[in-house]
C-alpha cells in the first residue's frame, strides 16, 4: 500500500470527524479571505478615488479630522463651514483653480443618496465627464439634476424623471457615463440650488483646488492658510496617505480577528490528528513491524494534515469570495462601506489572495500536524502492537 493510499483511508474512516475538522479551517480561511479582500478592494478604490477627484489641493473646514478627510472620498455629508467669501479669497491667488462642492445627503425610496453641489462648468472640466443620456447642466435646466450611472439603475431613473430633494421636485436632466468610482452612485445638482434646498446658503463643504506649478505646492498651501484664516489644506498625496493609515487600522482589527478563526483552525487539526495516534497505535506498531521507517509514519501524519490544510483551504477561500461578493451590496451606508460598495466584484477577485491563502491554509495545517506527527513516530514496535 502506498502513502497516498494509507492517508485516503485513514481520512476517509472518520468521515465525521473529517467534515467537522474540514468545517473548522475552512471557516477560518474564508474569514481571512473575505476580511483580507474587502480590506484590499478598500485601498483600491481609495487610490482611485483620490486619483478621480482631480485636484492637487482640497481645503476642508477648520479642525477637520481624518475622517472629514475620507468623507470627501466617499461623498459623505460633511459640515458646510466653508463660506463663498473663503472661496473667493483662494480663487483670486495667481496659478490656483478653485472647484467649490456641497457633500450632502438624500433619500429615495426611503435609502440613501448621496447629493453633490457643483459649479457645472468647472466640475465638468475638473472632472471630464461624459454624458451617456440626455443633456448637462444649461442655462434652461435650473432645477434639474444630472445622476451617476449606477444610481439611474439602482432606481430606474432617466432623462425626464423626476426626483424629490427635501420636498421639492427636480427633473433628471441627464445621465452620466459610468465612471468606475463613487460619482456612479452620487447626483449632482447645481451649487446655488443645492444651497438653497440644504439651508447652507453661501456655504460649501470642501474645495478642489488645482495648481499651475506643483513645485509651489507647499507656497500655495501656506498662502491659501493665511488668506482664509486657518482653514484646512491638504495636498493629495497628504490626503492619501492620512485615509490609508485609517483603514490600515481597520485592516489590522480585521485580520486579527481572521487570525483567531485560523488559529482555532489550527487546534482543531492537532486535536484530531492527536485523536488518530492514539487510535490507531496497533496499526503504527504493525507497520514498524513490517519495516515501515519512524519517516515514513512521520510522513504519513504530515500528508493527513497537510490534506486537510490543503482542501480547507480550497473551500476557505471559494467560501471567503462569495462572501465577499454577496455581502458588499448589502453593507451599512458609511464612509468606509461606501468604497465597498461602489468596488464592484472585480476589484474583490484577486489571484495572488487564492494562491497565498490555500498556501497559508496547508502550511499552518502542516506545522499543526508536526507534534502528533513526532508522537505517532516514537512509539515502539511492542507498545504499539501491544495496544488494545
Amino acid at each position: 500500500m502506498t502513502l497516498s493510499k494509507l492517508v485516503f483511508r485513514n481520512i476517509s474512516r472518520r468521515r465525521g470527524r473529517f467534515v467537522f475538522t474540514l468545517l473548522g479551517i475552512t471557516i477560518g480561511i474564508a474569514s481571512f479571505v473575505t476580511f483580507q479582500s474587502m480590506g484590499g478592494s478598500l485601498k483600491k478604490e481609495i487610490y482611485r478615488e483620490t486619483n478621480s477627484l482631480g485636484a492637487n489641493l482640497v481645503v476642508i473646514p477648520k479642525g477637520s479630522c481624518g475622517y472629514e478627510q475620507l468623507s470627501v472620498l466617499t461623498g459623505d455629508q460633511m459640515p458646510t463651514n466653508i463660506t463663498m467669501d473663503e472661496v473667493s479669497k483662494i480663487a483670486a491667488i495667481k496659478g490656483l483653480t478653485v472647484v467649490p462642492f456641497l457633500a450632502q445627503k438624500t433619500a429615495i425610496n426611503n435609502k440613501p443618496v448621496s447629493v453633490s453641489g457643483i459649479k457645472s462648468d468647472a466640475t465638468l472640466k475638473l472632472k471630464d465627464w461624459k454624458i451617456r443620456q440626455g443633456s448637462y447642466f444649461s442655462p434652461d435646466t435650473e432645477n434639474s439634476v444630472v445622476i451617476g450611472t449606477a444610481l439611474a439603475e439602482q432606481f430606474g431613473l432617466q432623462p425626464g424623471s423626476t426626483v424629490t430633494v427635501r420636498s421639492e421636485q427636480l427633473t433628471v436632466a441627464g445621465v452620466l457615463e459610468r465612471t468606475g468610482g463613487r460619482d456612479d452612485y452620487t447626483m449632482f445638482i447645481e451649487l446655488p440650488t443645492a444651497q438653497r434646498l440644504f439651508k447652507a446658503v453661501d456655504r460649501i463643504s470642501y474645495a478642489a483646488v488645482t495648481v499651475d506649478n506643483l513645485e509651489l505646492i507647499d507656497q500655495y498651501i501656506e498662502q491659501i492658510t493665511v488668506e482664509t484664516g486657518g482653514l484646512g489644506v491638504i495636498s493629495d498625496k497628504q490626503m492619501l496617505k492620512s485615509v490609508l493609515a485609517i483603514v490600515g487600522s481597520v485592516n489590522i482589527t480585521l485580520q486579527l480577528i481572521a487570525a483567531i478563526s485560523v488559529l482555532a483552525a489550527a487546534f482543531g487539526i492537532i486535536n484530531t490528528m492527536m485523536t488518530a495516534t492514539y487510535e490507531r497505535k496497533r496499526e503504527i506498531g504493525i507497520l514498524q513491524a513490517l519495516g515501515a521507517r519512524q519517516s515514513t509514519i512521520f510522513n504519513a501524519f504530515i500528508l493527513e494534515s497537510g490534506f486537510y490544510g490543503l482542501i480547507g483551504g480550497i473551500t476557505g477561500v471559494f467560501t471567503g469570495l462569495a462572501a465577499s461578493i454577496a455581502v458588499a451590496p448589502y453593507i451599512g451606508n458609511n464612509a468606509f462601506t461606501t468604497l465597498v460598495k461602489g468596488s464592484g466584484t472585480g476589484s474583490i477577485i484577486d489571484f495572488k489572495l487564492i494562491i497565498s491563502s490555500i498556501l497559508f491554509s496547508t502550511i499552518i495545517a502542516v506545522i499543526a500536524g508536526v507534534y502528533p506527527a513526532w508522537r505517532a513516530a516514537r512509539l515502539s514496535p511492542v507498545e504499539a502492537i501491544s495496544y488494545e
